[in-house]
C-alpha cells in the first residue's frame, strides 16, 4: 500500500492512502502533538471531513492496539518461515522470582537461547524490551526461540 506524506505548513504532516474499498484516507498529525482521522469524499484534498480528533496520548494508545496484532502476525509468519523457530507467551505470575525485577535479571536469552521480544502490560505492548525493563505480575512475555527454550523461559519464569 502506497502512503503520501504531504507537508502541511505551520500545521504538520498529512500521510494518505487509498482504502480497500478506494476510499481516501488520511491522517494529519499536527505540530501541538494531535492527530485527526480525515475522509476526502471527492478528488479535492482540502475538502476534508474529520472521522476523529485524538490527543497524543491517545494516538498511541490507538497504534498499540492496531499494533499489537500485527506484531503478533509477524512473529507468527516468521516461526512459518524458519523451521525449528516458533513463538510463545510466558505469563509472569503473581509470587514468581522475577516479579518486580528486571528482565535482564533472567538472564533468559544466555541460558535458554530463546528471546524476549515483547512484554504485554494489560493493553500495553513493550516491544524489544531492554534488560532494564521491569517485570511485574500479569505480564505475558512474547519469547521467540526453539520449543525447548520457549520452555526454558518459562521454568525461569515461573519457577
Amino acid at each position: 500500500m502506497d502512503v503520501s506524506e504531504v507537508l502541511l505548513p505551520g500545521v504538520g504532516m498529512r500521510y494518505e492512502f487509498v482504502n480497500h474499498e478506494g476510499d481516501r484516507v488520511g491522517v494529519v498529525a499536527q505540530r501541538s502533538g494531535e492527530f485527526e482521522l480525515v475522509v476526502y469524499p471527492g478528488d479535492d484534498p482540502d475538502e476534508a471531513h474529520p472521522v476523529l480528533r485524538l490527543t497524543s496520548e491517545e494516538a498511541d494508545a490507538l497504534a498499540e492496539i492496531f499494533g499489537a496484532p500485527r506484531i503478533a502476525e509477524r512473529f507468527a509468519d516468521l516461526t512459518r518461515e524458519v523451521p525449528g523457530l516458533s513463538a510463545g507467551q510466558v505469563e509472569v505470575r503473581p509470587g514468581s522470582p522475577f516479579a518486580g525485577r528486571m528482565l535482564g535479571d533472567t538472564r533468559a536469552r544466555t541460558r535458554t537461547g530463546a528471546s524476549i521480544v515483547a512484554v504485554v502490560r494489560g493493553e500495553d505492548v513493550i516491544a524489544s524490551p531492554s534488560p532494564f525493563q521491569p517485570l511485574a505480575a500479569g505480564d505475558v512475555l512474547v519469547v521467540i526461540g526453539t520449543r525447548d527454550g520457549i520452555a526454558g523461559v518459562q521454568r525461569i519464569i515461573q519457577s
